[in-house]
């Protein structure tokens, strides 16, 4: 049984739905490609920062996909930790002087992934939608779009977001159940 597998099995009948869900966002079929998958899913696990489901997707990824994909979906998901903090701010705090400032923030990579553009943005996009950075979501889902992927792959990589995060959120609880005497306040 893979790590993954392990894991998904220790999500117990309230968190039936996240333990379904976990298999069938990973599995073959709908717009994405394998790469597309996996690349997802990983940015996703180490957005969601979990560090036991980041490493049992991280050994899956391996098996699944390329060296470059799993360097990308890394990348990713550490350049929108920080972007989606900066454009989220921007957006929130509403004032056009802030916007007006240069980011002064290093962001090459997303010029010259490993991979492809689409793909990487489409890395992007899940990490923001888990980041809920309106901005970054927006520029990526056009960024994503004008590549020639589809709204279908927009749907499926924000769908494996949601998962992995909720799976993340579901082990964290459960690790809590398991530490916290049954009684204790």
């Amino acid at each position: 049984m893979s790590e993954l597998e392990t894991l998904r099995e220790r999500l117990g009948d309230p968190m039936k739905d996240t333990k379904l869900n976990l298999s069938s966002v990973l599995a073959e079929g709908g717009a994405l490609t394998g790469d597309q998958r996996w690349g997802v899913a990983l940015a996703s696990a180490a957005a969601s920062r979990h560090a036991p489901l980041t490493s049992a997707v991280l050994k899956e990824a391996r098996k699944q996909t390329s060296a470059a994909v799993i360097e990308d979906a890394l990348a990713a998901a550490s350049l929108m930790a920080m972007n989606n903090v900066f454009y989220r701010f921007r957006h929130l705090i509403g004032k056009s002087s802030y916007s007006d400032m240069p980011a002064r923030l290093r962001m090459q990579r997303i010029a010259k992934p490993s991979t492809n553009k689409a793909d990487f943005e489409l890395f992007c996009l899940a990490v923001s939608a888990i980041n809920a950075c309106e901005t970054c979501l927006r520029a990526h889902d056009e960024a994503v779009l004008a590549s020639g992927l589809s709204e279908a792959h927009v749907h499926d990589a924000v769908r494996i977001a949601s998962t992995l995060h909720a799976a993340a959120v579901s082990l964290e609880v459960f690790d809590v159940l398991e530490a916290t005497p049954e009684g204790a306040a």
